[in-house]
């Protein structure tokens, strides 16, 4: 039995397979497990309470665990050793989540592309049909994280208390969150999980995109992605094309399309959600 893994902050998808490739049950959810926010104790909480998951705990003979914050190797192997812990049977495999953006995006096995993440954070990564390159290591979404869900709550949080929000947009913005600055200040300095606090702003902009102001706002975004992320890989860009991972950039895909035809380089592939790309990839794994 095997359990497929891709986690961001916000969210953890787990989907288990036999022997065979056969999906045993509805795909089964958790919260985020990013190693490099949580404690290992609330990662082991968050996992132990999944009654689901917790049915199959003796049975598993291998984890795919492909998660945010799993990139440098203090997080990665804390997460390992708790999965170990609690899955005493199974072979852990844990990567980080743009090798999951990898498998889930590419047009066939070897195919080499630059490959970029959009969900709750951001990470941008070039594949070469082998291996994968980084040359940016991230700060996460204090510093870095352009174009996310983290990154845009904190634009449209900002405008609003700067008021540069149009009018219309902030009443309708006052009217959907709570934007009392005490309630604010609390989730993002004394609960955990900020960065995913902040992405939940970001729906607001895909409700509202018939706006000037939420398009530019997108927009300003992901040109600064494409700015320190994506155009690390000039020469690449070349040759390869750009995919793209997670909800934030499904959501914005024309945006995303107009961008790329501004600066100059190629949209290849989106996938909203990586876990069946992940489940096909491990399938064919599974048969050869």
């Amino acid at each position: 039995m095997i359990l497929i893994t891709d986690s961001g902050s916000t969210k953890c998808d787990w989907i288990v397979i036999d022997e065979l490739g056969e999906q045993l049950q509805d795909k089964i959810r958790t919260k985020g497990l990013n190693p490099a926010i949580l404690s290992e104790k609330k990662l082991n909480k968050i996992i132990r309470k999944s009654d689901d998951l917790m049915q199959f705990k003796d049975n598993v003979t291998h984890i795919f665990f492909y998660g945010a914050g799993c990139g440098t190797t203090k997080p990665r192997l804390m997460l390992a050793h708790i999965l170990e812990t609690i899955f005493s049977n199974a072979i852990i495999d844990v990567q980080e989540d743009t090798m999951a953006a990898v498998r889930a995006t590419q047009s066939h096995s070897n195919e080499a592309a630059v490959v970029c993440i959009m969900g709750t954070g951001s990470n941008c990564s070039y594949f070469d049909g082998t291996r994968l390159y980084q040359r940016v290591v991230s700060l996460g979404y204090t510093i870095m994280d352009e174009a996310s869900g983290n990154y845009y709550g904190k634009e449209l949080l900002k405008d609003y208390y700067f008021n540069h929000m149009p009018g219309k947009i902030k009443v309708a913005f006052d009217h959907k969150y709570n934007v009392e600055a005490d309630f604010i200040k609390h989730n993002l300095y004394k609960e955990p999980n900020p960065n995913a606090y902040l992405a939940n702003f970001a729906e607001f902009m895909f409700l509202n995109k018939d706006s000037e102001y939420i398009r530019e706002l997108i927009k300003k975004g992901l040109r600064l992605f494409a700015k320190n992320m994506i155009f690390q890989y000039k020469e690449e860009l070349k040759t390869v094309p750009v995919h793209f991972a997670g909800s934030i950039a499904f959501f914005a895909e024309d945006e995303i399309r107009q961008v790329a035809n501004e600066l100059g380089f190629t949209v290849g592939n989106f996938e909203r959600r990586p876990i069946e790309g992940l489940v096909i990839y491990h399938t064919k794994e599974l048969k050869l």
